[in-house]
């Protein structure tokens, strides 16, 4: 079973979307899981309110700052599932989603996904309720044009070859908003760490120590994009700190 691990904190509006999106995958083996870094009643209503065909935990821990990994890590502590799939509460998978990771799947493997930025505009368009993971090629290529979205060539679909086993150590670009990786590899590692407190580099470091217990990175464009609604800048104060700290890790890979 799979385990679809989603970071949110209060932005219930996003995070209806992409639960929704989940309701309507094409695979139906998974649970899902909240990480909620501290978000306020309205989350905890909308997931009482939704009635969805597949389980779902809320995982919430008190609102201390960003810590995102720390919310991660408790929310993996409760999944059930020996493959886990990282989402943000604020990127809407296409209704293949979760099949095209499983046929990424593979041991001593784990896969990044990438995304789609959408703009401002459109986000508040689509706000909160509108399906686009239902939408066809001319609405999506439509959008495209009206610069709603920044582009549109993630959404081809090429079949798992070869061609996307990395023989290098790349770190860079890969993201917990779209990321899997195996129940075995992520305990190894003790998941994130938690010292990443404050917006900033958590996932490239966690991608890095991946990297060097020889775990290789899968490439998941053209197979698995997500829509990544429009959201203000994090505040960034902690992102030199976070930055080095990610470089300490580096200095080993």
């Amino acid at each position: 079973m799979n385990s679809i691990i989603i970071t949110t904190y209060n932005r219930p509006d996003a995070l209806a979307l992409v639960l929704n999106a989940l309701a309507a995958q094409s695979s139906k083996d998974f649970e899902v899981i909240i990480a909620d870094d501290g978000s306020s009643q309205p989350t905890f209503d909308l997931i009482q309110q939704l009635k969805l065909p597949y389980p779902i935990q809320h995982i919430w821990q008190e609102d201390q700052g960003f810590r995102a990994a720390m919310a991660r890590n408790r929310a993996a502590a409760a999944a059930k599932g020996d493959y886990f799939i990282f989402l943000d509460g604020d990127c809407i998978p296409t209704p293949d989603f979760i099949f095209r990771h499983q046929q990424l799947a593979e041991k001593n493997c784990f896969v990044a996904g990438n995304r789609i930025l959408l703009s401002q505009k459109f986000t508040d368009k689509i706000l909160p309720n509108t399906p686009i993971w239902e939408w066809n090629i001319k609405q999506y290529l439509a959008a495209y044009l009206r610069r709603d979205m920044n582009r549109i060539l993630p959404l081809l679909r090429l079949p798992d070859h070869k061609w996307r086993k990395y023989k290098d150590k790349k770190w860079q670009g890969a993201k917990t908003c779209n990321l899997a990786v195996w129940r075995d590899d992520f305990f190894q590692l003790k998941g994130f760490d938690e010292g990443f407190q404050g917006w900033g580099h958590e996932d490239a470091e966690f991608v890095v120590r991946l990297l060097q217990q020889r775990v290789i990175r899968k490439e998941g464009r053209f197979a698995i994009p997500v829509f990544h609604l429009w959201h203000p800048e994090q505040d960034r104060r902690q992102e030199m700190v976070n930055r080095q700290r990610l470089q300490q890790g580096l200095s080993n890979l």
